[in-house]
């Protein structure tokens, strides 16, 4: 699992423009490997509804993963016949390769992919990229697991699906639905964040990229498609499961250590809700409460228990000592993750010695309970010493949440703004004549009707086509140079 720095912080998302005539908005990636007979009818059929229904300039892209058969000159007819088609030829295996690959490079704000088969219906897409272009979201993902799909498939398909959706929100806490459905889109600003830490470079690697998302706080809109099961499908069930099943235990253990820089994604987009300064109610405050409750109580049962078996082997002020220290410092190590959201290492040592200043508070106050216990009865019951320590825990409880909350761990958005407060003077952010993130209503003299589907045909010669991390292992030193399908590499078995 990648654990290197993302190359940039995310801009403010806001409505993405038209664009110039020949800049394409959308960049609709197809990675083929062998489907020289679903090729060209998937092609042109994307390609009718795009130029039918779709209200932006949009760019077709045939990643030819390595394929063995006429699949690379299929792709160099299409190119030569459709001004919006482009070839490339990859010589290595994998989707995600080529996803990453062709993304990287890509100058369309908005990237997308669709399987060959085209199982899913296109009417989808326009609702798919909607709400990126309109700053609303950060990726989309078809979804065929929605009430309001209509899904045709297999029950063996069917069950696989639906079972490995299961394992993913069982292990890795996924909310989203869908992770395999090959239908999804995504901001290229957010692409160029979030896949130097994708490391699969097969079929996980969607779903990577969807938890790693997720995680970072990013949002994920869903739609419902309709779908159709392709039965002249070329995917290894067994090994596509196995493949997936080691990624999710990857991806699961990255995310447990906190190896994963995902803290430079969490920046709130634009106008934020949780930003707002309001007035007697502090940020964060109703989640953190869940949290700490949720961890409490389990902490306190694991308090218990541990007291029960101590209390076998010494008395009660040691085994009431030594229960809380063991518990207080896992309770301190989970409400620093799953409470307050601090991941990775960093201050972990601070935290926990903090933690045990907050143990000693808590430490005097069921000590303190227990002693006036036995000052009032010379011998109490196991029951009577367990409901005067619980409600002890009780009080001792609101105090650590308000240790924890003001000093432990503060929250990190207020001490920063604070800093650069105190140190940056005011200024104008620079204006980027490059940036995409500019409103439409906010274009000078732009009153005119959306720019027409006008891509220039021109090859990617001299691109540059950043390899993907997995691949090489440098998302920001090495280039790969992409060939492209070259429209004199004809087909010597096309009669034309």
């Amino acid at each position: 699992m990648r654990t290197d720095s993302s190359p940039g912080t995310l801009p403010v998302r806001e409505h993405l423009p038209a664009g110039d005539a020949g800049t394409p908005v959308l960049d609709v990636v197809i990675p083929v490997y062998n489907e020289e007979k679903d090729l060209q009818p998937c092609v042109l059929r994307l390609h009718d509804h795009l130029k039918r229904t779709f209200p932006y300039a949009f760019r077709i892209t045939i990643a030819d993963n390595a394929s063995t058969d006429t699949t690379p000159q299929v792709s160099q007819r299409l190119e030569a016949e459709l001004p919006e088609v482009r070839a490339f030829r990859l010589e290595q295996k994998g989707r995600g390769r080529a996803l990453r690959t062709v993304w990287a490079a890509s100058d369309a704000p908005i990237l997308a992919y669709m399987d060959v088969d085209l199982s899913t219906d296109l009417n989808a897409l326009l609702p798919l990229v909607a709400p990126l272009i309109s700053g609303h979201s950060d990726l989309a993902i078809g979804s065929r697991l929605s009430r309001s799909s209509r899904v045709v498939r297999g029950a063996k398909r069917e069950f696989i699906s639906r079972s490995y959706n299961l394992i993913l929100r069982g292990s890795l806490q996924a909310r989203f639905s869908d992770a395999q459905c090959g239908f999804k889109a995504i901001r290229r600003d957010v692409a160029q964040v979030l896949l130097p830490l994708v490391e699969d470079t097969g079929w996980f690697f969607d779903t990577e990229m969807l938890v790693l998302a997720e995680r970072a706080g990013l949002r994920i809109h869903e739609v419902p498609v309709d779908w159709v099961d392709d039965p002249d499908s070329t995917v290894h069930i067994v090994k596509t499961a196995t493949d997936d099943l080691k990624g999710v235990w990857r991806v699961g253990k990255a995310l447990a250590s906190g190896a994963l820089p995902l803290d430079r994604l969490t920046r709130p987009f634009g106008d934020d809700p949780r930003d707002r300064d309001v007035q007697d109610v502090p940020r964060g405050l109703a989640r953190q409460l869940v949290g700490f409750c949720v961890v409490g109580a389990l902490s306190t049962l694991f308090y218990l228990l541990l007291y029960s078996g101590f209390r076998v082997f010494t008395g009660s002020q040691i085994a009431n000592a030594l229960a809380l220290l063991v518990s207080a410092i896992a309770n301190t190590a989970a409400n620093r993750r799953l409470t307050f959201g601090v991941r990775g290492r960093g201050g972990a040592v601070r935290h926990q010695a903090q933690g045990l200043v907050v143990f000693g508070i808590g430490l005097a106050l069921t000590s303190g309970s227990l002693a006036a216990l036995n000052a009032a009865s010379s011998n109490p019951a196991h029951s009577t010493e367990l409901a005067v320590l619980i409600a002890a825990n009780l009080a001792a409880t609101v105090l650590r949440f308000l240790l924890f909350r003001a000093w432990v761990f503060p929250d990190r958005r207020d001490t920063e703004s604070m800093v650069a407060a105190s140190h940056t003077p005011p200024h104008t952010p620079p204006h980027n004549p490059s940036s995409q993130t500019i409103s439409l209503a906010q274009q000078p003299g732009h009153h005119g009707p959306l720019p027409q589907r006008r891509v220039p045909h021109h090859p990617y010669e001299t691109a540059q086509f950043r390899a993907g991390e997995a691949a090489d292992g440098t998302w920001r030193d090495a280039t790969m140079q992409l060939q492209p399908v070259r429209p004199h590499d004809t087909d010597s078995r096309d009669s034309r």
